[in-house]
Order: C-alpha cells, then structure tokens, then sequence
C-alpha cells in the first residue's frame, strides 16, 4: 500500500511539514524546504501521529505534534502533545492527555495565551487549542468555506458527518484550489481515526472549467502561486501552472522509504 501523506505549510517561511503514515504501524516525518527544493528525512515514530491535530510554527523551526505510541513508558502516557524540532520529534516539552478523543495545539504569535499545563516556552509563539472543525489547519492558511458548503449540524460534536466544501485562491493567479470531504471522516489516515482523518476529493477551477484531481491525496498553493501536492502514490511535488501548460519542478518520492529510526542530531534535542 503507498503511504499516507498530509503536509502542513508554515505560514511564514517557505517550509512544510511532511507526515508519512505506512507502514500501519510507524510515521515518518520529513521537511520540505521550497525555497531549496530539497526534501529532508527526519525521525520514524513506532506509533501514530494524527497530522490534522499538529502544526508547524509560523517560521517553520518547531512541530506541534499529536501522538499516539501504546508502548510509551513516560509520565505523559502513551496519548500526547509534543514539541519538537522539525523534522524531529525528540520532545522539548510535552503534556499527557486522556485520550486520543482530544485536541492538539496550533501555534500563534500571542505567547500570552494558555500553553499546555501553562508552560512558560522558550519560544515566540504560544499554543492554543486547534477548533473542532474540517480543514481547522487549511483554514488558518487562507481556506474558506464554499458558498454551497452543506452547513454543520450543532449536533455533530466532532464535524464529521458532511461533506465539507473549501477553496483557495491561487497567489496572483486566477485558479481556485477546491478539496471536499468525502464521505464520514477516517479512511485517508486509517478508519480508525474517525476525528483525524478525512478521505478527501481535490480539483482546480479556472473560467468555469473543472479540472479533477483524483491522483492527489493533498495539495496546496505556495506564496509564489506554485501548486504543491502529495500523490496517492506517494510522492510530493511541485508544478508551475501557466495558463493552460503546466511544468514539474520538483519531485521526491516517498513511497521508498522505509522504517529506520535514528537519533536526533544534538541541535534538534535541546531548545
């Protein structure tokens, strides 16, 4: 089976976090650096991240991760929030949940705010709690919900039971970049994460045409206008699109890799 890939783009540096499920049981996670067109390997998790409850800081240093490893035998359980170094997961500071049925944390530029266990940070940002929502990381990146997005019912707690509708437009471009929930959520990343997962449906619109993107398990605009994208085959690239042509630059394949945990370089274990 290809891997299962999510990135997470900073908003204020050309890097994106790359989380890599597969085998079942690991996660892999990588830095994307655009501006290098370079993807970087980092640490293997013998357990589950749940990317849509993680983040990477506005200046793409640090990762926000939620984790979920059974065999953890720390004081935070084996159902976490941590912080790290990208592309490491080494934690810098960490905070136990009860379970998996829990939120992770987004970073903001407001370090007043509450951090997990009210942590002071040696960092500029602080953390708040990311919203019970579809797409909550999308829409802190400039998604907004469709028009003929069906509307959430106040009785589904989690907001998983439609097929939300979101779109972005292309940085001095004239595309619009739709991705549509399909189906219950859970599916992309596993059945078995209801609240993390969603199966998910990607297409280009231009002058009232429609270009179906059935191939693509994520995607994105860079501030340049460039369209990034993770494949279901396992590949992350980035394409140029000009009017009615469109050009690769760069490509790295994914599916490749396998499990091969290592330590994390002495600059990413410490703050």
């Amino acid at each position: 089976m290809p891997p299962r890939i999510y990135c997470i783009p900073a908003t204020k540096a050309p890097v994106v976090a790359v989380f890599r499920r597969g085998p079942t049981t690991w996660t892999h996670v990588g830095r994307w650096d655009l501006a290098k067109r370079r993807y970087e390997p980092g640490a293997w998790l013998g357990g589950r991240i749940f990317p849509r409850r993680s983040d990477i800081s506005p200046d793409g240093r640090f990762l926000s991760y939620f984790a979920h490893k059974p065999s953890a035998n720390w004081e935070h359980g084996e159902a976490y929030v941590a912080l790290s170094k990208l592309p490491w997961l080494t934690a810098l500071h960490a905070s136990g949940t009860c379970s998996t049925w829990t939120r992770g944390y987004h970073f903001t530029e407001d370090r007043d705010c509450g951090n997990p266990g009210d942590a002071k940070l040696p960092i500029p940002y602080g953390l708040r709690s990311i919203p019970v929502v579809q797409f909550a990381n999308e829409r802190r990146r400039g998604w907004e919900e469709t028009t003929d997005s069906p509307p959430r019912d106040p009785r589904d707690a989690w907001d998983q039971r439609r097929n939300a509708r979101i779109q972005k437009r292309q940085p001095g471009g004239d595309r619009l970049l739709c991705v549509e929930s399909v189906g219950w959520a859970g599916g992309e990343f596993g059945v078995d994460q209801a609240v993390d997962g969603l199966r998910v449906s990607y297409w280009l619109e231009m002058d009232g045409e429609i270009e179906l993107l059935n191939h693509l398990q994520w995607a994105d605009w860079d501030q340049e206008g460039q369209l990034l994208v993770a494949t279901r085959s396992g590949k992350i690239q980035i394409w140029h699109l000009d009017g009615d042509d469109s050009k690769m630059l760069f490509e790295e394949d994914l599916s490749l890799l396998e499990p091969n945990p290592v330590p994390a370089p002495a600059w990413a274990q410490r703050w």
